[in-house]
């Protein structure tokens, strides 16, 4: 990216969704301020699509691993416009389209964002398809492909195959000539056959007793958003050789408590595992794994990623998930959709409707 100390700055004011506390949907909080001129190597993101997804429902109960002391800006990722450039920052980047993963701050009408986390978004991709496969596609495809290696002809589990990260794994592997079992609700179900999947209601008491008559000889890999304590019958459905790749703690959302304890918990269950010569593998996906030892390696990561994933949205191999969309004004109404789970994809917030 060419550097240059020219700067386009204007006063911009932003609407802006914040989380006080330990609140409600309904204690959600809009605000405006203006907006800071970005500083060295930022630009000023104007928001075109972000969402809602399983971090933020997290966060609203102060469950997140890591979030920040409220109050906060929530919204893990977007698709925006650059309409203004820092010092140090490529004035070219000015009315190009990219998406950015910001973990927190994108319930917004503009923010700052570093020029290093952009990622280019192609002409012809909708704001809001490609929003839906930011932080849930590059996800499901490094799961996918990265962590658990999975190949052609294997056969995988993926718990809550109607979701976000859920709806776009299973599409991935089934383009890959994987064979795919999702656990959802009886409503989605008719969806998931469309995409190949075999469904297993995640309601029925022997759901894991399903997913063996239809696998007996074992899986190659699971998905496992869940955690909790039946993350156990999900590492016994693996055959020798399999992977178990936790993602979640969806478990413990409403627990009261030390929002780490029930993630140190799964790490020390999954190294134990991991430990035995049994054959079997075990993996916490984190997503910002790396990111720590090497930005730049991990932002190369992240885009190569996200390009690969878009390439299959623009050839029609993989269609974005949306389940709703909403108005930033209307964010109280997209978290209370996204946390009644009968929603198959992502809900997506939009500027304006």
């Amino acid at each position: 990216m060419r550097s240059t100390s020219t700067s386009t700055s204007t006063t911009v004011t932003a609407t802006e969704i914040v989380l006080p506390g330990k609140v409600e949907p309904e204690g959600l909080e809009l605000r405006t301020h203006e907006l800071p001129a970005p500083g060295k190597g930022q630009v000023v993101l104007r928001m075109e699509a972000t969402g809602v997804c399983f971090a933020e429902q997290q966060m609203r109960r102060g469950k997140y691993y890591d979030q920040p002391p409220f109050p906060f800006v929530p919204g893990y990722d977007l698709v925006g416009t650059v309409t203004a450039v820092g010092p140090e920052s490529d004035a070219a980047l000015v009315g190009r389209r990219f998406a950015a993963i910001t973990k927190v701050g994108a319930w917004a009408s503009h923010l700052l964002v570093d020029a290093a986390d952009l990622m280019p978004i192609p002409d012809g991709i909708d704001a809001a398809a490609a929003e839906t496969v930011i932080v849930n596609g590059v996800t499901a495809w490094q799961m996918l492909n990265r962590t658990a290696k999975v190949r052609t002809g294997q056969t995988i589990v993926v718990l809550g195959a109607n979701g976000g990260v859920g709806s776009t794994l299973v599409q991935l592997a089934a383009h890959a000539g994987v064979t795919v079992i999702g656990t959802a609700s009886p409503r989605h179900h008719d969806t998931l056959r469309r995409l190949g999947v075999a469904p297993v209601d995640y309601h029925d008491p022997d759901m894991y007793a399903r997913i063996r008559e239809i696998a007996p000889d074992g899986v190659d890999a699971v998905f496992d958003h869940v955690g909790g304590a039946a993350i156990e019958d999900s590492w016994q459905l693996l055959r020798r050789g399999g992977t178990l790749v936790s993602y979640g703690t969806a478990a413990s959302k409403n627990e009261e408590g030390n929002s780490q304890l029930p993630v140190l918990k799964l790490f020390a269950r999954l190294n134990a595992w991991n430990a035995m010569p049994n054959g079997k593998s075990a993996h916490f996906y984190n997503l910002w794994g790396g990111k720590r030892r090497c930005q730049k390696t991990w932002q190369q990561r992240m885009t190569e990623d996200f390009t690969q994933v878009l390439r299959l949205v623009a050839d029609g191999s993989l269609t974005p998930q949306i389940a709703a969309k909403f108005s930033l004004a209307d964010t109280v109404e997209a978290l209370r959709l996204a946390e009644s789970r009968t929603v198959a994809g992502k809900v997506v917030i939009v500027p304006e409707m």
